[in-house]
């Protein structure tokens, strides 16, 4: 874990969740494509429903405005989850680069175990189902997956939360949203229904989070969203689009380099009902005595790959100029 994390709470003890079941879907209502996803080489699979050539916003990531348009409403407008596809239905490969570390940052805080995140928040809903395997692509049961991430309003929740990361908003201090905790299946997944994140300055729109088997840490990181696909919402869709453009992309953002975050983006694709499918195959260690690699840092962060932002006094404090007109950089 980066040198600039403070000591964390440790998550309650869980126990195994019951294998998922039910994500197959009828060849009528979403033809289901080939899979022949490479994880972590940055060939994954295209998107459930999508051809070889990608016919998404941008082709051959898998992200796929498709037809319609998003939903809204947060997690109870997914009408349609019972029959979303199983984008690791045709296999993950046989090559698995490890997934390296990055920041924890400041703002983790106690989570919950459960599946909806979302506590009943507003927003574009996403169904992200991420599968845990080991060098060899085994996947590995029983490993806790921790995330968490902003709301759409750009803020972290929670009143054991530093006030950096909530802004001191009570509504977000007295939530636990976007916060969750699910243990793998047999098969190494894990599913989470949660809301598409919103932007604060200096970072690219993400989504943090923590493996443990046995409760020892195997890898801290996060993962990102294509950037066209973050500029459709954030310009277009409701609720995200109050604040203005973001000032942060893949490109330029302060924790991971432009050349390396095409690694740690989700695979998308639109539902029928206007929710996100969102996937992401995450490489841990087969031991901890294994070393760790770490992401290339970003594009000023100081200490190393992975470091806080720069103005940022250990990940604690705003940054200089910062007017308190918008919430300061979390990373």
């Amino acid at each position: 874990m980066s040198s600039d994390a403070k000591s964390t709470p440790t998550p309650e003890v869980m126990t195994r969740r019951r294998v998922l079941r039910g994500m197959g879907l009828t060849l009528a209502a979403l033809p289901l494509a080939r899979f022949a996803l490479a994880c972590g080489e940055g060939t994954e699979a295209p998107a459930p429903g999508g051809d070889d050539a990608g016919t998404g916003t941008d082709a051959g990531t898998g992200n796929d405005a498709g037809s319609g348009s998003w939903a809204t409403g947060g997690t109870a407008a997914m009408t349609a989850a019972a029959s979303y596809p199983d984008p690791f239905a045709s296999g993950i490969g046989t090559v698995c680069a490890l997934t390296c570390e990055a920041t924890l940052g400041p703002c983790y805080a106690d989570t919950i175990e459960r599946k909806d995140i979302s506590e009943g928040h507003d927003g574009l809903p996403v169904r992200m189902v991420l599968l845990v395997v080991d060098e060899s692509c085994k996947p590995i049961p029983g490993a806790s997956v921790d995330i968490w991430h902003a709301a759409p309003e750009g803020l972290y929740s929670g009143g054991d939360a530093s006030d950096f990361c909530t802004s001191g908003d009570a509504t977000a201090r007295a939530a636990r949203w976007f916060r969750g905790v699910q243990t793998t299946d047999a098969n190494g997944r894990v599913e989470f229904d949660t809301c598409f994140p919103g932007w604060y300055s200096s970072r690219t729109i993400h989504i943090h989070f923590t493996i443990r088997v046995n409760g020892n840490e195997y890898v801290t990181s996060q993962l990102f969203f294509d950037d066209a696909l973050d500029d459709e919402i954030v310009n277009t869709q409701p609720l995200y689009n109050t604040r203005g453009p973001r000032d942060t992309t893949n490109s330029n953002d302060t924790v991971i380099s432009a050349d390396s975050v095409a690694d740690y983006v989700f695979q998308t694709e639109r539902m029928p009902d206007g929710a996100m499918l969102a996937w992401k195959t995450l490489v841990i260690r087969s031991s901890l005595d294994s070393a760790q690699c770490a992401v290339p840092g970003g594009s000023g962060g100081p200490g190393g790959p992975g470091g806080p932002p720069p103005g940022m006094d250990g990940g604690m404090g705003p940054p200089p100029g910062w007017d308190g007109g918008m919430p300061p950089p979390r990373p």
